[in-house]
Formats: structure tokens, C-alpha cells, sequence
């Protein structure tokens, strides 16, 4: 039976990791930050350990004597200047003491998951050969996410074999604050407009299988972008509508609108010290066309590209049986 090491377990693709390395009868430990809540959503057979990525003795003390794979799920997402100090803590920190873990338990692989932000903004299509200009943009989480990289680059410089994944916009179940947002905008009929921007979708389930593929297939040092279904947010806004049987827009929001709102909205949180649900850093992202190739992944991966449609009624299904619509 092979061993695993999973951070960020009850997270979105955590869930979703777990749940398929569990059906192909992986012995599963999951680092946690609270046992009790960890075990009421994850599989039985998984073995949870408290700790957390920012606590270095916590993840050495958590990765199993030979350990076949270690998966560094956990990032912070934030997307609001207030939290960027606890975001690097997460996304550069966290990555370094996984990175020194992996190293000090001999870890036969590690799998990281990143983003395509991780590459920044560019007005073509990335690859993994796209320099990345992460680092010139106001947005944390792009920054942190490179660095998170580059600190598993220096790991394999170690001598650590360790792979990159880097997923676009993810859809499906399990996913709470992501996506999953808008559908609930959709249904409640609270959907202040459609951002004007595009990008690469993939489904959570497939994004999962290509962390687990790359265990074996994925070659140290190497990204591997992930994508598959490119879309404006209007389409995608139409087919949840269609699934929701609501009403939407039938054109974006002018790009201007909605960075003008983002900057008001962080004028006003500096007042009510509370996240808005639009910042400056998500309207610069919602209103970019960032779209990836993912030809690499499908080669040596064996990633599935998914439709759009199944990936939004696979979520929307969850949503409803969880009842958060």
C-alpha cells in the first residue's frame, strides 16, 4: 500500500485528492488545523494530524516513516491587501516547510499544487515555457503563488523530485467559495453583473487525477498547466442560468465599472474592517482573458479535458444536496 502525505485535505481539490487516493487504496494521512471538523468530511480511513503548513515541526511531524508522495494542497486564495501578510505566510512559507519536510523524510515525490497565476498576465495563450511576470503585478496572490514555486524549484535543486501542477479556474463538488458563488448569486437572483473577462476551465475531479498521475509520470522540476475548456464568464453565467431556470445578463459589466467598484469597496474596509465581494486584485482578475494550453498535461499526465455544462451541473448538483442553494 503506498503512503501519502496530503496538506490542505478539506479544502476543494483537497477533498476531491483524497477521496480518489483513498479509492486506489492509498494508506492517506492529511495534516489539519482541527481533527474533529477534518474527520465529519473526510473518508474514514484517512489519518488526520493537527498542525498546519506556517509550523514547520508540525509538517515534519506529520509526513509517515516512507512516505511515497507528499501532496502540498494547501494555499490561501485571498484576494483582499488586508490579509496578504497571512497569505505569504501560507502560500511562501508554508511551501518552504513542506519543501524541508519532504527533504528530511526522503519523500519519494512531492506534488505541488500552484495556479496559472502563478505565470501573471500575458495577452497570449501560456505554456509552460511562458516566463512569468508574476512579480510585477499588485496582486498577492499571483506573487506568492511564484514564489511558492520557485521555493519547490530550490527543493529540487536538493535533490527533491518534486512536480508542479497549475490548474485554471476550477469547477466542481465540494467547492464553497470559489465558483460556487456565482451559481448561488444566479439562483438567489443576486448577481450584480457579469465580468467582462475569459479563461481556461477544468474540472476538479480531473485536476485531482493529474496530481495523482504525477506521482509516477510527472518529471521533477516541470509545470504542468491544466485547462481544457476555454469560456467568457457571460457563457458561463448563461449556462447557470439555464441549470437554475434564472434569469441573467446578456452582456458584461464595462471593465472600467467594476475596477472603479473595487476601489470604492476598499476605500469602505478600511471603515468596516470586512472583505469585500470586490476588490481591486478580483477585478483586475475578472476582467482579464487569461487562457492556458494543457496539450503537456494530456501527453504525460493523461489529464482529461471536461465540458463546461458537466462541470457546472456536477457542482450545482452538490450545492444543492449540501443545501448551500
Amino acid at each position: 500500500m503506498r503512503r501519502a502525505l496530503v496538506t490542505g485535505a478539506t479544502g476543494f481539490v483537497g477533498r476531491n485528492l483524497v477521496e480518489q487516493l483513498v479509492a486506489a487504496d492509498w494508506d492517506v494521512t492529511a495534516l489539519v488545523r482541527d481533527r474533529r471538523s477534518a474527520a465529519a468530511i473526510l473518508p474514514d480511513r484517512v489519518r488526520t494530524v493537527a498542525g498546519s503548513v506556517t509550523d514547520p515541526d508540525s509538517v515534519l511531524a506529520a509526513i509517515p516513516s516512507e512516505v511515497d508522495a507528499v501532496f502540498h494542497i494547501a494555499g490561501d486564495t485571498n484576494l483582499w491587501s488586508a490579509r496578504n501578510g497571512a497569505q505569504t505566510l501560507v502560500n511562501v512559507d508554508g511551501s518552504r516547510n513542506v519543501v524541508a519536510a519532504a527533504l528530511a523524510k526522503r519523500a519519494r515525490k512531492l506534488v505541488a499544487t500552484s495556479s496559472t497565476a502563478a505565470f501573471g498576465f500575458h495577452q497570449g495563450r501560456i505554456t509552460e515555457d511562458t516566463p512569468s511576470n508574476a512579480m510585477a503585478t499588485n496582486i498577492n496572490y499571483f506573487r506568492t503563488k511564484w514564489l511558492g514555486e520557485e521555493e519547490v524549484r530550490k527543493g529540487v535543486n536538493e535533490g527533491l523530485d518534486a512536480t508542479i501542477i497549475n490548474p485554471g479556474h476550477i469547477i466542481g463538488p465540494y467547492d464553497s467559495h470559489n465558483w460556487s458563488r456565482m451559481i448561488a448569486m444566479v439562483e438567489q437572483g443576486k448577481l450584480p453583473g457579469v465580468p467582462p473577462g475569459a479563461g481556461s476551465f477544468c474540472h476538479v475531479r480531473a485536476v485531482a487525477a493529474a496530481h495523482i498521475a504525477a506521482v509516477d509520470r510527472g518529471r521533477a522540476g516541470h509545470n504542468y498547466l491544466l485547462g481544457g475548456t476555454d469560456a467568457t464568464f457571460l457563457e458561463m453565467v448563461t449556462i447557470i442560468g439555464r441549470l437554475t431556470g434564472k434569469k441573467t445578463p446578456k452582456r458584461p459589466v464595462p471593465a472600467f465599472a467594476l475596477k472603479a467598484l473595487g476601489r470604492i469597496n476598499e476605500w469602505m474596509s478600511f471603515v468596516t474592517k470586512r472583505e469585500p465581494d470586490i476588490t481591486p486584485e478580483s477585478a483586475a482578475l475578472v476582467t482579464k482573458r487569461v487562457f492556458c494550453d494543457c496539450s503537456k498535461a494530456e501527453r504525460e499526465l493523461g489529464f482529461q479535458r471536461v465540458g463546461l455544462e458537466e462541470m457546472l451541473i456536477d457542482c450545482y448538483a452538490w450545492m444543492k444536496w449540501v443545501q448551500m442553494i
